[in-house]
């Protein structure tokens, strides 16, 4: 799933995100609650209306975005100023529920704490006991039907209370169950060792969703430990940055050995820049700081994202994800 932060992926159309095949794109309730506001969405049609993207939008509740603000917490709910204009605004899992209710996202995150790690074992076990019992407020007050609501399972790398966040958030009835508090800091050994000690204590009849996750390995390591679903905006911010990813590995078009270089970024790939343009153009408009370098660059990016996925899919449907992992950690290892 691309990330569309303020309701759109920096650099590109809802209609080019379209036609690349994605079906979900994410928002973030705490930069669209601040800017444009709430009541401007409701008074565009809701989310679609106002973003033009017809297909589905996930909503993260903002937990992630609070806590790296340094927010302060409480029973209640999470407290936080404004990255725009330094007011104050307090969140509760109620109306993190409403925003998003209000806003129209099809899938809606409850409000969770997020923790930076490393962490201490009492930091991490009092954001998991808030994160439990906001998600059962976060529940009550959920009233649209037509929109499913995703739990967020907590605990940090601590593998005990990972597996007991994972059972008792499974419990709540959520239409869908997350795995929230990874890649923050934690080495990749124990963000693996944390999905391990979950998995088995998650439904399978519900989508399971590892968020903020989305470098080549890390997707195919989850992929093979059973996860469904994945974002991150790291295609689209490198892609900003000169960086192409590939099935051979990263890129750096910036480096002057691609000046004259006549080849597509990569030979099969399908999406314009690799159709249409040289290496070397590429490298040159990301050099001059040119925004079309952005954009040939995050469509090419979020292609091959979109291209990994479908190999996962096929892989496992041929029995051969093993092999695919081991070709992505071969070419990603460095």
């Amino acid at each position: 799933m691309p990330v569309g932060t303020r309701g759109t992926i920096k650099a590109v159309l809802a209609t080019q995100i379209e036609q690349i095949g994605f079906e979900v794109v994410l928002g973030n309730t705490y930069h669209l609650m601040l800017r444009p506001g709430v009541e401007t969405i409701q008074s565009l049609g809701g989310l679609h209306g106002f973003t033009g993207w017809k297909r589905n939008m996930l909503t993260d509740s903002g937990g992630y975005q609070v806590m790296s603000l340094g927010a302060t917490y409480s029973d209640k709910g999470a407290v936080f100023r404004s990255i725009y204009d330094g007011s104050i605004h307090e969140v509760t899992p109620e109306r993190a529920t409403l925003l998003q209710e209000n806003i129209g996202a099809d899938i809606a995150m409850v409000l969770d704490v997020c923790t930076n790690l490393p962490a201490g074992r009492d930091e991490v076990a009092r954001a998991m006991e808030l994160t439990h019992s906001w998600a059962k407020r976060a529940r009550s007050a959920k009233t649209r039907n037509d929109q499913a609501q995703f739990g967020i399972v907590q605990g940090g790398v601590e593998q005990d209370l990972r597996r007991e966040s994972a059972q008792f958030i499974s419990s709540i009835g959520f239409e869908g169950l997350a795995i929230g508090g990874l890649a923050v800091g934690e080495s990749r050994e124990a963000m693996l060792e944390s999905i391990d000690s979950v998995m088995k204590d998650l439904p399978t009849d519900v989508p399971r969703y590892l968020m903020g996750v989305g470098d080549p390995i890390g997707v195919i390591e989850a992929i093979s430990r059973g996860v469904d679903m994945f974002d991150c905006v790291a295609p689209s911010r490198v892609a900003r940055h000169g960086q192409a990813m590939t099935f051979e590995g990263k890129l750096h078009l910036k480096n002057l050995k691609f000046a004259r270089d006549s080849r597509p970024i990569e030979d099969d790939c399908p999406c314009v820049a690799c159709q249409r343009f040289p290496r070397a153009l590429i490298r040159h408009l990301v050099t001059v700081g040119e925004p079309s370098g952005g954009t040939l660059l995050t469509l090419h990016n979020l292609t091959f994202m979109y291209r990994l996925v479908e190999r996962a899919r096929q892989s496992i449907r041929s029995g051969t994800l093993n092999a695919l992992a081991g070709s992505i950690r071969a070419a990603w290892s460095n």
